[in-house]
């Protein structure tokens, strides 16, 4: 398989999904990442925990209803050219 710029449209998908599925209570939590768990004061820099959590927060905030129609495309794509 070439690398090529649908490849790469492919795997940022599938990145996005990975991210989108993940489930607070039932993964993060055991890792430590929920976000009852970090608790940061007033004035106090994010930590890179902590900005990473909130990525995967907003992550699945923003592209949960685009990444469902961008799947349909990509399988029906997938189906017709094979």
């Amino acid at each position: 398989m070439a690398f090529t710029l649908w490849s790469l449209f492919e795997a940022t998908i599938l990145c996005l999904n990975a991210i989108c599925v993940l489930n607070e209570n039932r993964f993060l939590a055991k890792v430590g990442w929920a976000s009852w768990q970090n608790v940061q004061g007033f004035g106090e820099p994010p930590t890179m925990k902590l900005q990473l959590l909130n990525l995967v927060r907003s992550i699945r905030t923003v592209a949960r209803i685009p990444l469902i129609f961008i799947n349909v495309l990509m399988i029906i794509i997938k189906l017709v050219v094979g």
